[in-house]
């Protein structure tokens, strides 16, 4: 389980300090870095400690050696899944290319965060209440995750969100264009995670009902439907909505260049 763990975790994270650093800077990517590590520390051990502002849980030995209460990989799955989201927020407001403006200093950060929170939506029943990677003591209405977990984590990610928006505002990134294919790269990474989910579909022999910490019994097919659907219409959607205003921007640019289109071909 922890090579899995480690499968989810460590690609994304790698990516996003590859990519990032290409258009923002490694300086500013280690920025990114360390706000993730220190926000999501902070908030998961406080959660554990008081269950504010997620819900009582815990974490298991599943997820591997802790900081605290809190796993290691945990902070980098942040990094990972933080910045892709970041990416898909400013590619969906437009004007990727440009530096930070005061008007999204205030419109990324909560758009970047219900993006996050999407992925935490599709995966988090999965890991709690069948993998058991942490526990939701009281379980919760949607199989056994509360709904409160789902604003903590919205409150969790638009903090360091805000952050780096603040420490973004005004910087320039690199200079020169950068090509479609550079952002299509990161919306395709987000769109392959939610991909991953679908595979829960797959029948595979095991229990065919689980119980949450309450007590309360679910079905596990129920969960990993739920989770491939919850996938394709969140996660899959804001990815469709990033790559189709990549595409516009695109046109529009090419537009202004003088850049011939592609004509069709008429009999």
């Amino acid at each position: 389980m922890i090579a899995v763990v480690i499968l989810h975790v460590v690609p994304a994270a790698v990516f996003a300090l590859i990519h990032g650093s290409i258009f923002y800077r490694l300086r500013t990517m280690l920025v990114f870095l360390g706000i993730c590590l220190v926000v999501g520390n902070i908030f998961e051990n406080l959660g554990v400690l008081t269950g504010f502002p997620y819900g009582s849980y815990y974490f298991t030995d599943v997820t591997g050696p802790k900081l605290f209460v809190v796993p290691i990989f945990l902070g980098l799955a942040y990094v990972g899944m933080a910045y892709l989201s970041w990416t898909l927020a400013r590619l969906i407001l437009g004007k990727s290319e440009s530096p930070l403006a005061c008007s999204q200093v205030l419109t990324v950060p909560p758009l970047a965060g219900v993006i996050m929170v999407a992925w935490d939506f599709c995966m988090d029943p999965v890991w709690s209440t069948l993998l058991h990677a942490w526990i939701w003591r009281r379980g919760g209405a949607y199989f056994g995750v509360p709904v409160s977990n789902f604003f903590g984590w919205y409150l969790d990610v638009f903090v360091i969100y805000q952050l780096f928006a603040l420490y973004l505002r005004g910087r320039q990134p690199a200079p020169g264009p950068t090509p479609a294919s550079y952002w299509r790269l990161a919306v395709l990474f987000y769109a392959v995670s939610a991909a991953g989910n679908l595979l829960l579909m797959i029948p595979r022999a095991g229990f065919e009902v689980v119980s949450d910490a309450a007590g309360t019994v679910w079905r596990v097919s129920d969960i990993t439907r739920a989770t491939a659907l919850s996938s394709i219409f969140t996660m899959g959607a804001f990815a469709i909505a990033a790559w189709l205003r990549l595409d516009a921007q695109s046109t529009k640019e090419d537009r202004l260049s003088g850049t011939p289109l592609p004509e069709i071909a008429s009999q």
